[in-house]
């Protein structure tokens, strides 16, 4: 019996394309790759890698303080400016700010995450999970404005310092030069208080998930073979979980290096990045010297990832 196809319809018609479609793209995985990635990469190439290049041809470009325009002249000049006393202090004081913001992140995060992954059971870990999300789920502006509130004279820090028989010690680190100020909101003690606190969630997450894949097996046979509890976390528990605490300084520092919000809400006068290039582009307009600006945090990260991959940081995330 012959079957005969509706007119204009042939074996070569959609459905037989349709096939050897499918049959290519199963011979070559390669290719279902190639299609899946296709979309997602040309944004990346148009948004993010153009708008980086558009932001390195513009730090290169010439801008006249007298007519406060910008020329299409090249120069290096921009970058020449980086190095001046003034801008480099700007670049300085917000790289110690992320260092340090880091380090405590990462001292205050792997207690508590050690103590989510071996002792808390049932629902003592889902009260911790929710404990460490719930800032997160708030808006950033709401909670740094109200570490305004919290920091002020009068306000329960305060209080709590007082009850706590504290104010002396506050008193005397508001003397010191390079940490205090008027009050606990002028200060960079209260800047960095709130940039840790900020910050803390996106420590604590990559430490516990690296603590997690830490085997059992190897402290049951660290303790078997004699190792003291110290020495069991020096050599075994640290040098696992630290891939972790490397993941996290990767948040708790770049997010701190471009922040310009909370150095404009907390803290004393003094530009960090963030501040400069909202400065220099907003009231300003000197457009090629903010690209400079955002240049220099730019390739910081770029050397920090680096570093950080040959640690294994991109294993614990």
């Amino acid at each position: 019996m012959t079957v005969s196809l509706p007119e204009g319809q042939t074996t070569a018609t959609r459905p037989g394309i349709l096939l050897r479609l499918g049959g290519a793209l199963y011979r070559h995985p390669g290719l279902q790759l190639a299609l899946l990635l296709a979309l997602p990469l040309l944004w990346f190439m148009l948004v993010y890698l153009g708008s980086l290049c558009t932001l390195l041809a513009q730090s290169v470009l010439t801008f006249d303080d007298f007519t406060m325009s910008v020329s299409r002249e090249l120069t290096l000049d921009n970058y020449r400016q980086l190095l001046s006393p003034a801008n480099l202090d700007v670049v300085l004081r917000t790289l110690s700010m992320a260092t340090l913001v880091s380090l405590a992140s990462a001292v205050m995060a792997f207690p508590l995450a050690y103590y989510m992954v071996r002792y808390a059971r049932g629902w003592q870990k889902g009260f911790f999970y929710v404990a460490v999300m719930l800032p997160m789920w708030a808006s950033y502006i709401v909670k740094v404005y109200a570490w305004t509130v919290l920091l002020a004279k009068g306000g329960i820090v305060y209080w709590a310092y007082q009850t706590l028989g504290l104010q002396g010690i506050v008193d005397w680190l508001m003397t010191l030069p390079l940490i205090g100020g008027n009050s606990l909101t002028t200060s960079n003690l209260g800047r960095f208080t709130v940039f840790t606190y900020i910050w803390l969630p996106f420590m604590i997450l990559p430490i516990q998930a690296a603590l997690e894949r830490v085997p059992a097996n190897l402290l049951q046979a660290s303790s078997d073979l004699g190792a003291s509890g110290a020495q069991t976390f020096r050599h075994v528990i640290l040098p696992l979980a630290f891939p972790g605490v490397v993941a996290g300084s990767i948040f708790t520092f770049s997010l701190t290096l471009g922040d310009y919000i909370i150095p404009q809400l907390i803290g004393p006068s003094g530009l960090f990045i963030g501040s400069m290039v909202y400065t220099m582009q907003g009231s300003i307009g000197n457009m090629p010297l903010a690209a400079a600006f955002t240049v220099v945090p730019v390739c910081i990260i770029g050397l920090y990832l680096l570093g950080a991959r040959k640690l294994g940081a991109f294993d614990a995330l």
